[in-house]
């Protein structure tokens, strides 16, 4: 029965004709073919794991890296993949058995948007979307000027006299393009996030001081270091792209090297390593870069995320309130689900792991086992 059911999901896949769910329950089959050491599976395997996928067991343990491999691999064009908990894998009866998502109202939460607020140094504002062109404003010799890619700072000549701006997002926003900084340093700000920067770098050093998430694309300069300061430490660029996440909410802050390499605190990075930061004291570990640049590319991706941390990330996208009712399960979420689709869509996926369960009244999310 398994197989055949598999071998139906297959061929409506091939006909385009798969839906969400249906995409959520042939990703789960591929995850759990993908954590076998074995290259090769003869078809009694296959069926005893079509079998176990069935009925919801867990054949073996989750593997993050094997999981972000199996992603690059069949999961880049999925507007919605899947959503499982590690302590209950997605049965498939739930194909014939849809999750319910409680509404108090019928209008239903879209997603953020993208839009940034830039504050001059005499706390003038103007809201940053795409579409913008032209010359916004200038801050001493400083021009900065828009366009549809990004909004960039451009020193006309050097001046010792420096002003400080801030690019904000609001929560429900993140930055419409990069910011350039007077460097060539570009940055994207995540939801309820916030960079302060000099409007030139006429010192020594090059800092900026960030809030909440931020991607930086560094211009290298030896003789200038760039650093940036964010919950208590110090990120120094020694040419790189790297990634801060450091949210007054979250228990820790981390900095995520892609390329290049940077120091934290005086430690030195290697791509695809990361820096946890926990009240100050930091460990270094193997990061999967593509969930933690997730947010840039328009996706929530979560390696073993309790939900409670689930939430807080969608709390920020959509702008909405979590509140807990009862004991929540802490068990881990493993899955991708797109920032562009509406909150009830997202909130489907994660009930289909039957460890949580949601209410949606207005604004306010009520979370229950």
């Amino acid at each position: 029965m398994a197989t055949e059911k598999i071998k139906d999901l297959l061929q409506k896949q091939q006909s385009g004709q798969l839906t969400d769910e249906e995409k959520a329950i042939l990703d789960t089959w591929y995850l759990k073919l993908s954590q076998t050491e074995t290259a090769e599976v003869d078809k009694n395997d296959m069926t005893n794991r079509l079998d176990a996928v069935w009925a919801g067991l867990q054949v073996n343990k989750k593997s993050p890296a094997k999981i972000y491999s199996l992603w690059r691999r069949i999961a880049a064009a999925a507007s919605i993949l899947l959503i499982l908990s590690a302590g209950g894998y997605l049965a498939l009866r739930k194909l014939q058995q849809p999750v319910q998502i409680a509404q108090t109202q019928i209008q239903d939460i879209e997603p953020g948007h993208n839009q940034a607020t830039l504050t001059l140094a005499n706390g003038q504002k103007i809201i940053l979307t795409k579409g913008l062109t032209g010359q916004l404003a200038t801050q001493g010799a400083t021009v900065i000027q828009a366009n549809d890619n990004n909004i960039s700072y451009n020193a006309e000549k050097k001046s010792t006299q420096i002003s400080y701006n801030t690019l904000t997002t609001a929560r429900g926003e993140q930055s419409p393009y990069p910011l350039v900084l007077a460097d060539g340093t570009k940055v994207w700000l995540n939801a309820a996030s916030s960079i302060t920067f000099p409007t030139a770098f006429p010192g020594k050093e090059r800092i900026v001081k960030i809030t909440g998430e931020a991607y930086f694309e560094v211009a290298h300069n030896d003789k200038h270091p760039f650093k940036v300061e964010s919950a208590g430490q110090v990120t120094e660029d020694i040419g790189t792209h790297f990634d801060i996440m450091a949210y007054a909410d979250e228990p820790v802050s981390k900095v995520t090297l892609a390329e290049g390499s940077v120091k934290v605190n005086g430690r030195l990075l290697k791509p695809g390593e990361q820096t946890i930061n926990a009240n100050g004291l930091i460990k270094i570990t193997q990061a999967n870069v593509g969930f933690e640049l997730a947010w840039k590319d328009g996706y929530f991706r979560f390696t073993g995320s309790p939900i409670t941390s689930v939430m807080r990330e969608l709390a920020r996208w959509y702008n909405i309130e979590v509140v807990y009712q009862g004991e929540i399960s802490a068990d881990g979420y493993y899955g991708t689900i797109s920032r562009y689709k509406n909150i009830s869509q997202a909130l489907h996926m994660l009930s289909y792991s039957n460890q949580v369960h949601f209410k949606m009244e207005g604004r306010r999310i009520i979370v229950t086992e």
